[in-house]
């Protein structure tokens, strides 16, 4: 995974392997807390949040959780606005020690950074997995943060996948 930059906190540099290891220590002690690891995401970011979080389920034995309820997703974004689409049912939902993955292509999706934001407040873990500009939105907000420098969509989504099949398949490992 070394064409993956990572980053902890905001901005301070951290070594690619020690960035999965800490992610897949992390996902480990939310597993042991029974807490819920949330995954978010647009368009085709929403599509491997869904797969991810099934994923997780099934083979790593995490409790996940995506919001992918039309009729939530649309009342929520009509009722208050797109950008709330996320944080709305994470005020409800979201405890301290539960994990939210956040992936956005470009790093300024308004409604990911908002759910973001939330979550880095409530004392979650925020992991975010973004792409075309090294300086966009999303890196500076996650607890732990790893980025790619893709200049498209379609390698940003590509190797946003690779990443999360990589995690999944650790965590999946780690707990047989």
């Amino acid at each position: 995974m070394g064409s993956v930059c990572a980053t902890v906190d905001g901005n301070e540099p951290i070594d690619c392997d020690e960035a999965f290891d800490l992610w897949c220590e992390t996902t480990e002690i939310v597993r042991q807390a029974e807490r819920v690891i949330y995954l978010i995401g647009n368009g085709a970011s929403a599509s491997m949040a869904s797969h991810f979080s099934a994923d997780l389920a099934k083979n790593a034995d995490l409790h996940t959780q995506v919001f992918t309820d039309i009729s939530l997703l649309t009342a929520v974004a009509n009722d208050m606005s797109y950008d709330m689409v996320f944080v709305a049912p994470l005020r409800r939902r979201l405890k301290p020690g539960d994990m939210v993955v956040a992936i956005s292509s470009s790093g300024n999706s308004p409604n990911v950074l908002k759910a973001a934001e939330f979550a880095a407040s409530q004392k979650a873990t925020v992991v975010t997995l973004s792409a075309m500009q090294p300086t966009n939105a999303l890196r500076q907000l996650g607890t732990l943060n790893l980025w790619l420098p893709a200049d498209t969509y379609g390698m940003a989504e590509t190797g946003h996948a690779a990443i999360l099949h990589y995690w999944m398949d650790r965590v999946s490992l780690q707990h047989r």
